[in-house]
């Protein structure tokens, strides 16, 4: 254990900093995530072909509207046919990576296909919890809870497809972790 001398304004004497060992971490690569609900990839696939169907519409627009394009509009079919494919593959697998965890002392997301991101929130820096229910969420029974941190205007990670039952329950939690936390602060 070292001890510091105090060259700058912090006015505590006896300030210690010891150094840590990484190596001994927890390790959140360890947990068991939850995964979300498979009517979420409903919700997924009614997006992608939402996009799919507005390129398809503006394509169709170019090959009426564009002469000079009409003698190639096998090239423009292929092109949707191939990103529609390739866009299923990349949401199935997204689908499959994404997950979520709460344990004794924070919430964790995950997400990505290529670039994966995990998300880990202390309990003790939520500010507040939002649960949000889309039109076709709602149909499918599905919620997302969000979790909201200082210092931003938007939420610090949204959880999509969580049963709606289950997704209360969440924000109850977290509700009680924050009151507890700032009970814990006072």
């Amino acid at each position: 254990m070292d001890t510091v001398t105090n060259n700058s304004n912090d006015t505590r004497e006896g300030y210690v900093n010891s150094s840590i060992d990484t190596l001994t971490l927890p390790k959140f690569e360890t947990v068991e995530f939850s995964p979300l609900q498979s009517a979420y990839y409903k919700i997924m696939l009614f997006n992608v072909g939402i996009v799919h169907l507005l390129l398809a519409i503006g394509l169709g627009c170019a090959l009426y509207f564009i002469k000079n394009v009409q003698p190639y509009w096998y090239v423009l079919v292929a092109f949707i046919v191939v990103t529609l494919a390739v866009s299923l593959i990349i949401s199935r697998i997204s689908f499959k990576k994404r997950g979520f965890a709460f344990r004794t002392h924070d919430v964790i997301y995950r997400r990505g296909v290529l670039a994966v991101s995990t998300i880990i929130i202390p309990y003790n820096r939520i500010q507040h919890v939002a649960l949000h229910e889309g039109l076709l969420s709602r149909k499918l029974g599905l919620a997302t809870i969000e979790v909201f941190t200082a210092g931003g205007n938007s939420s610090d990670v949204e959880i999509p497809g969580i049963a709606k039952e289950h997704a209360e329950k969440i924000k109850q939690l977290l509700v009680g972790k924050i009151v507890k936390e700032q009970a814990n602060e006072a």
